[in-house]
């Protein structure tokens, strides 16, 4: 027997196995199955799906990134994140560019735990603060380049929610 027709068996066998209770409704039937098959599928072998891990790894990427770049707004030590602040919100803020940035430094940080708490939400929080800072990008014509590389991120943000909506219990 080749290992195709002996895997094909035994999902027959497994699948023959899912038998619902007595007097259920085909409705009901399917419903139980479903989930017993969903159950099965709960622990190591999800743990090995490329999609569960590409879960992960969005979740730590948008959980280390966002606490990291907004406890820099402190410190500076990786950039001077004020240049990234366009002029014209910088005058709007009554906190003044840099302390507009250190505000904008906490909330970060707060998105991050957020994604590490709640990955659903975080995830939609993060992607609507990455349109935010690239619609702040597109008003200073040097950082266009920076605006679309936040694109791709917000994207990144997206897909990390709609893998939460299947992975985050």
């Amino acid at each position: 027997m080749t290992t195709t027709n002996a895997v094909s068996e035994t999902s027959t066998e497994a699948r023959r196995s899912l038998k619902p209770p007595n007097g259920a409704t085909s409705d009901e039937q399917s419903k139980t199955i479903s989930d017993i098959q969903h159950n099965v599928l709960i622990g190591d072998s999800v743990k090995s799906t490329p999609s569960y891990q590409a879960f992960q790894i969005l979740r730590a990427g948008f959980v280390a990134a966002p606490i990291l770049a907004g406890a820099d707004k402190f410190f500076h030590l990786l950039t001077n994140w004020d240049m990234y602040l366009a002029p014209v919100i910088a005058k709007l803020s009554p906190l003044g560019g840099h302390g507009l940035m250190s505000m904008i430094g906490v909330i970060e940080i707060g998105a991050g735990v957020l994604v590490a708490l709640k990955p659903r939400i975080g995830g939609y929080v993060v992607a609507g603060w990455l349109v935010g800072i690239i619609i702040n990008l597109l008003l200073i014509p040097a950082y266009f380049d920076v605006a679309l590389r936040d694109f791709g991120l917000s994207l990144g943000a997206l897909a990390l929610a709609r893998l939460s909506s299947e992975f985050d219990a």
